[in-house]
């Protein structure tokens, strides 16, 4: 569905490449995670497939298209892109027209577009609305507006940068579940996030940048519990990860080995073509259990002597 392959990019000849050596490949139906610090190059990777950038060296193809060759109309037949700042993607008069702009361009009828205007908005709590001006709304409100502009047009792919920008811990919650619903539908997602929480809780695979390039790759528990590279990008672990590695962290080699090869060993660069897609569930409450009863045993033993 998407096939990154050794993209390179400068925003002209005489700057330095912003990405540089990304290679990987997403899936029909994966639920993927971007995370790197600010400045990583996330945002220009996500820009580059929809054809809002196009590649300096290398090939991007996003549902069969060359997004380097593909106008950026025909590409957003097949993507749907959330901007990081709603204000940067909003500029219709009331939220339903917001809602509707995008199925206009793809030329559903207008009783399609009722419908799912209707279901999007409900979905998203803006249903009572309808009629307000978008920039009369909260900046929470304006990613969701944004969002149910993007969900409307049932895109094949779903790029979303930081979308849960803005909300408080409940419509976070809501939002992504809104979108795993969609992964588990067919969409495939990636996303990019600040919150290791939600990437922990709803992302199944993570890529991890650095620099411009990828130098980490695999199942989201994996790549989250290998600190010596979140550290490396100013990220830590979320805070069940950071617990299990304290009571002993368990089942390192099995999860690594789970990830088929694809961690970036000495975090120089991962090829995710060549690894292939392989999650075993290796790292699961049971395991997390054992390694708490294992240190309470351990503790209680010192206690007796």
């Amino acid at each position: 569905m998407i096939l990154v392959e050794d993209l390179a990019f400068a925003y002209s000849p005489k700057e330095p490449m912003i990405l540089n050596g990304i290679n990987f490949h997403i899936g029909k139906g994966e639920m993927v995670a971007l995370i790197g610090q600010n400045g990583a190059g996330k945002s220009t990777l996500l820009r580059q497939l929809n054809g809002l950038s196009k590649p300096t060296k290398g090939k991007v193809t996003v549902a069969g298209l060359d997004t380097g060759a593909a106008l950026v109309s025909e590409m957003a037949m097949h993507i749907g892109y959330l901007f990081q700042n709603p204000d940067h993607q909003i500029f219709c008069q009331t939220v339903k027209d917001e809602i509707e702009f995008g199925m206009k361009n793809i030329g559903l009828s207008a009783g399609e577009m009722t419908r799912r205007t209707e279901k999007t908005a409900a979905l998203l709590g803006l249903d009572g609305k309808m009629e307000v001006h978008p920039f009369n709304l909260s900046r929470g409100e304006r990613q969701r507006v944004a969002l149910a502009g993007v969900l409307a047009v049932e895109p094949e792919v779903l790029v979303l940068d930081e979308p849960t920008t803005g909300q408080d811990y409940v419509e976070c919650v809501e939002i992504m579940n809104i979108v795993r619903d969609a992964n588990k539908s067919g969409t495939t997602v990636l996303m990019v996030s600040h919150d290791m929480e939600v990437v922990l809780d709803y992302a199944d695979r993570t890529l991890l940048m650095l620099d411009g390039r990828i130098i980490d790759d695999g199942r989201t528990r994996n790549v989250l519990r290998r600190k010596a590279a979140l550290e490396r990008t100013g990220l830590k672990p979320p805070q069940i990860i950071e617990l299990a590695l304290t009571l002993g962290g368990c089942g390192g080699a099995a999860e690594d080995a789970a990830d088929g090869g694809r961690s970036a060993g000495a975090y120089g660069g991962v090829d995710s073509n060549a690894a292939g897609n392989v999650y075993d569930d290796v790292y699961d409450v049971e395991t997390m259990v054992c390694a708490i009863k294992t240190r309470l045993e351990e503790v209680a033993g010192r206690d007796r002597q």
